[in-house]
């Protein structure tokens, strides 16, 4: 009976080291990133996703030349990010495009005037994708 305890005890720590050794993945430092459009209005959005980050920085620096314009989904208040506007990216959902379906499509400040219709008809779901947005620069942090 002791050799059995021991045993179990020996398998029972092993398994506790090793899930006490593995670590769930941690998010980012948080990254700010502004655009502009057309209209010559400026945003800023939040990543924490180390992936996408690389993807904003790597658009910046003119690596990346097809997939420069940012999507994702709006929140209806402001954020200390994005000063100015009553709403701002979901930090989880930004990505960037080379072309989208024109229904996402609109300028920076058409969404905040229309901000009370966004998530129905227009930027169904929330979703936004500014056609002629551009990344303009990493900003410090808020």
């Amino acid at each position: 009976m002791r050799r059995l305890l021991a045993k179990l005890g020996g398998v029972a720590a092993a398994v506790m080291l090793t899930v006490g050794m593995s670590h769930p993945a941690q998010a980012a430092t948080p990254a700010y990133f502004e655009f502009q459009d057309i209209t010559g209005s400026k945003a800023v959005f939040e990543l924490t996703d180390e992936t996408r980050i690389q993807e904003a920085r790597d658009i910046l620096s003119g690596k990346e030349k097809d997939r420069v314009h940012v999507f994702g989904r709006i929140v209806h208040r402001p954020a200390a990010w994005n000063p100015g506007w009553s709403y701002h990216y979901d930090p989880s959902s930004v990505q960037f495009f080379e072309a989208a379906i024109e229904v996402c499509d609109a300028t920076i400040p058409y969404v905040e005037d229309h901000l009370d219709e966004a998530g129905g008809a227009f930027l169904p779901g929330n979703w936004w994708c500014p056609w002629t947005s551009k990344l303009t620069r990493e900003v410090p942090a808020p």
